[in-house]
């Protein structure tokens, strides 16, 4: 005979227990009223989902039978009815009618050892493991010792599974187990699991706490010693900010910059004083303020001295220096510099980077030199925005910056040099810094603000013609000859030996060389446009002298003979540098 099946919703009842149980489903109180008059016999039976009414793919093939001990009909229609449950079954050939559910049950045999001891010892570790996890977790361990002390032992087992809040599954594999002490150790095993978790999850959330206690503990800190330095009058970081926002308010930078300026000084005035983001924008300020707004060298050009300057320290290039002089005086009538760009192009040491430094010593101007070989990221003068790590502005506005003034003269060395490759074209960004109808608003990318670039003065040096045409454009190209030998014995005279003597330390009263010893040395030792060689075998014969002379400079005239002399040891480490010969080919 079949059997009338109660499904429950995330309910499993052991044998041996009472409970009461309110129903208001009219599908679940027609349930009820077909079991009371067969006997009143019904069998709890879980189900897998949380829908209800439910169907018979959804119902677990095991349960519990009870016997309803009473029922009592509620004003609304509803059921309380108390059930005493007996043993466990095995539900088969479930089927429904009218919503009811019936099924044949089998009855699993349970063997009764609630009273053993292994039963009871097990109980008890489950017990204290509870205990235990009562230091993670909120259990109600008051109410489980009541559970042990006055209950029986299914009393327990249901109490510790919604304890723990088992899902169905494990209650179900603890209902059909027949025996208490495998039940047991399956709680055991289940609660130990459950213990574990809670430790390390509570592990987690303590060093969590730590960590956020920590952090507001020092911002606590903090701004307990703000208050105290204020009110002490020794408020460093209160006085720093009120200071930064002095100087930006005093600062001869543009309007639209100082608005820019004053809103990023709000937002650092607003973080807290532990945030990193609150120190960038500080940097940013400083880079900000370091820059030479309203700064100029304003001396004026004096050509005769220009002209006097030039020759005194560079001798011959006459039709090199006339032009300069001329882009002077233009400089001296206009009061700018807005015009062509110089571009000197010659050979290595024929002087390109020494006429530059002289040109910025004739206009009383800065000098800072940028050197563009192998240079092949438009970063390098554009900068890097300030959400990068590192970030910081361009070459040109730290040259400017370093310059602290904003007309000094900026050499673009070796300007034939550039590269291009992934990470951008250098060359369209120095395109705009040449061209005299753009440059007066160039924005770095760091700084995100415009800076007025008209009134510095760029000379470009090159070693050849190899650039584009639209560089070559921007720019009027001032081609150095090499030197012919009689003007290399004039540099010679004039400059490269008192150079010589300052590096090896002779005094240079002491050193008598004639024109025609220098002329040997051109011929027979060097073979270059510029006078770099000439200069490191100056350097070498001096350095030669003093080894023969134990250091000492004695006063020593260079003949031809003595330089070959001298030099002949030199190139006997070497190789001949005899004009025409080739080692190895």
């Amino acid at each position: 005979m079949k059997e009338f099946i109660f499904p429950c919703r995330d309910t499993v009842v052991h044998p041996g227990m009472t409970l009461p149980l309110y129903v208001d489903n009219p599908i679940s109180i027609a349930c009820i009223e077909s079991a009371v008059p067969n006997g009143g016999r019904l069998v709890l039976a879980p189900q897998h989902s949380t829908a209800y009414p439910t169907d018979v793919a959804d119902i677990y093939n095991y349960g519990t039978i009870c016997n309803i001990a009473q029922v009592l009909h509620m004003p609304d229609g509803a059921l309380n009815i108390v059930v005493q449950s007996t043993d466990v079954v095995k539900i088969t050939d479930i089927c429904v009618n009218n919503g009811v559910f019936s099924g044949d049950i089998e009855c699993i045999p349970m063997m009764d050892d609630m009273s053993d001891e292994k039963t009871i010892i097990l109980r008890d570790k489950i017990f204290a493991t509870i205990q235990a996890m009562s230091l993670f977790r909120k259990f109600k361990v008051d109410k489980l010792r009541s559970v042990i002390q006055n209950y029986p032992l299914p009393a327990f087992v249901d109490s510790v599974i919604q304890s723990a809040e088992m899902d169905t599954d494990s209650a179900v594999n603890v209902l059909i187990t027949p025996s208490w002490y495998e039940k047991m150790i399956i709680l055991l095993e289940k609660v130990r699991v459950i213990y574990e978790t809670a430790k390390v999850e509570d592990s987690i959330n303590r060093r969590i706490s730590t960590q956020m206690e920590q952090g507001r503990r020092d911002a606590i800190l903090q701004e307990k010693m703000r208050a105290i330095q204020k009110e002490m009058g020794e408020d460093d970081e209160e006085a720093d900010s009120v200071s930064m926002r002095k100087k930006i308010e005093q600062s001869p930078m543009p309007d639209e910059v100082k608005e820019k300026a004053i809103s990023e000084w709000k937002r650092m005035r607003n973080m807290s004083p532990m945030s990193n983001e609150g120190g960038l924008i500080k940097t940013y300020l400083e880079e900000l303020l370091a820059m030479p707004w309203g700064k100029s060298d304003s001396g004026d050009i004096d050509l005769n001295v220009a002209r006097k300057i030039l020759d005194a320290e560079h001798s011959g290039m006459r039709p090199i220096k006339e032009r300069i002089l001329e882009h002077i005086a233009v400089m001296k009538k206009t009061g700018s510099v807005k015009g062509s760009i110089l571009c000197l192009v010659g050979a290595p040491g024929v002087g390109k980077t020494s006429l530059c430094k002289s040109i910025a010593n004739a206009l009383g101007r800065k000098y800072h030199r940028i050197s563009l070989g192998g240079v092949s990221d438009e970063a390098h003068f554009r900068g890097h925005r300030k959400t990068y790590i590192g970030s910081q502005p361009g070459r040109i506005m730290d040259a400017l910056k370093r310059a602290k003034s904003n007309n000094p003269v900026i050499v673009l060395d070796e300007i034939d040099k550039m590269g291009r490759d992934w990470r951008g074209d250098p060359e369209s960004a120095l395109l705009e810094v040449l061209d005299p109808e753009q440059n007066h608003a160039f924005r770095d990318h760091y700084l995100e603000v415009d800076f007025d670039l008209s009134n510095v003065m760029f000379i470009a040096t090159a070693n050849s013609l190899n650039m584009s045409g639209a560089l070559k454009d921007r720019m009027e190209i001032i081609e150095i000859p090499g030197y012919s030998e009689d003007e290399k014995v004039q540099i010679a005279r004039e400059h490269l030996i008192a150079r010589a003597a300052a590096d090896t330390g002779w005094d240079v009263a002491k050193i008598n060389i004639s024109d025609d010893a220098i002329r040997h040395v051109i011929r027979k030792y060097t073979a270059e446009s510029g006078v770099r060689q000439l200069q490191r075998e100056l350097t070498a014969i001096l350095r030669r002298r003093l080894l023969e002379n134990n250091g000492e400079d004695t006063p020593t005239e260079f003949t031809i003979q003595k330089i070959d002399e001298l030099l002949s040891i030199q190139q006997s480490a070497g190789f001949s540098k005899r004009i025409g010969f080739g080692v190895g080919l």
